[in-house]
């Protein structure tokens, strides 16, 4: 698939040496938007981040993000398992971000695209200045009329559908066209036809900001690649490929896993990962970047965080499940991790249909 680039060079943000760097993409989302192709951006930048963690441990630089209102306001916290896409924690709000990532938006027709623009001219004003202080720019589909609008991109190569080109041609005469490409990237802008093409500006983004090692990385892991496969499969039904070995971090989750609601001992934890205390929190510093005690809480919370949404038990009898014979201990620590009380986390998340574990008799 072929690709028209220029190379920039991007600003970066500036760190200490002892912080790993970490690279922030805005996403401002519409009420119109196509909330899945943002949200298929974010899973690549996740996957990205998983790279760099095998590869680099907790040293390594890592992508974060927002996804923001039009006025640039950052969007509340997603509920159950679309909390990952809103992290509150890992983006540094004080740094600029590194780029600006807008997806396609539903509109029927061409004027129905202009009216939303012209709803839309303060988002149209922060790209501007986005790319004026040197942030790089994604866009998919229509989502470029977003970008261009901004009056930066003039003399620069856009990819559509063929579908929006006509409209596009005659809102932005300025503005050229990658023919028969579906990819663009021309100094910091970059832009994609289609929701498939998305792949490719997250491997862009991770090349400028982490590196082309890491790039490469996932491109490889988003490339179908056939042969390799049947090639996995013989060596592994040959047993020339043996299965993972344990390793000391696996071995001491699964023994917390299993005694959540047991009392905290760093040597039983050590004996059961068959290391020294000593070994054992060295560990968890560099592949986790916390301790032992601090896993285990986090995986204690995440078991409340399930008893509060899907039982009627009280706080305290959940805090005892959960290995916390203090119930005022168990409330400082979920509110710790969490952000809130129990009560509070149960008054939002609790199911308005109870899980039943069994059938009432009749």
């Amino acid at each position: 698939m072929a690709i028209h680039r220029a190379n920039t060079a991007m600003t970066l943000p500036s760190v200490s040496s002892a912080t790993p760097p970490v690279f922030r993409v805005d996403i401002p989302l519409l009420p119109e938007s196509c909330a899945g192709n943002a949200l298929q951006f974010i899973d690549l930048l996740r996957s990205a981040n998983v790279l760099a963690d095998l590869r680099l441990g907790a040293s390594g630089a890592r992508l974060a993000w927002r996804l923001l209102d039009a006025r640039g306001v950052p969007l509340a916290a997603l509920p159950g398992p679309l909390v990952a896409y809103t992290p509150t924690s890992t983006a540094p709000h004080n740094d600029p971000p590194c780029a600006l990532f807008i997806p396609s938006f539903h509109a029927t027709d061409i004027p129905a695209i202009r009216t939303l623009v012209a709803r839309n001219l303060p988002l149209t004003r922060q790209i501007g200045m986005a790319l004026d202080a040197g942030q790089r720019l994604f866009t998919q589909g229509n989502g470029a009329w977003l970008a261009a609008q901004s009056g930066r991109l003039s003399g620069r190569q856009v990819s559509l559908p063929w579908f929006y080109v006509a409209g596009f041609a005659r809102d932005f005469p300025d503005v050229g066209f990658t023919l028969d490409q579906d990819t663009a990237e021309d100094g910091l802008w970059m832009s994609c036809a289609l929701p498939v093409n998305v792949g490719e500006m997250a491997v862009a983004l991770v090349r400028h900001t982490l590196g082309n090692d890491l790039g490469d990385a996932l491109a490889n892991a988003l490339t179908p690649d056939h042969p390799r496969t049947r090639a996995a499969l013989q060596a592994n039904a040959q047993q020339h490929i043996p299965a993972t070995r344990d390793s000391t971090l696996s071995r001491a989750i699964a023994w917390m896993e299993a005694h959540l609601d047991q009392p905290y001992s760093l040597p039983r934890l050590a004996e059961a990962a068959s290391v020294s205390t000593r070994t054992l929190l060295r560990h968890f510093q560099q592949v986790l970047s916390q301790s032992p005690l601090d896993h285990l809480h986090s995986l204690r919370c995440a078991r409340a965080k399930v008893m509060l949404e899907v039982t009627l038990e009280s706080v305290p009898s959940i805090a005892v499940a959960c290995g916390y014979s203090d119930p005022a201990a168990f409330r400082r620590i979920f509110a710790r991790y969490t952000g809130m009380a129990p009560g509070e986390y149960r008054k939002r998340h609790a199911l308005r249909r109870r899980w039943r574990v069994d059938v009432a008799a009749r």
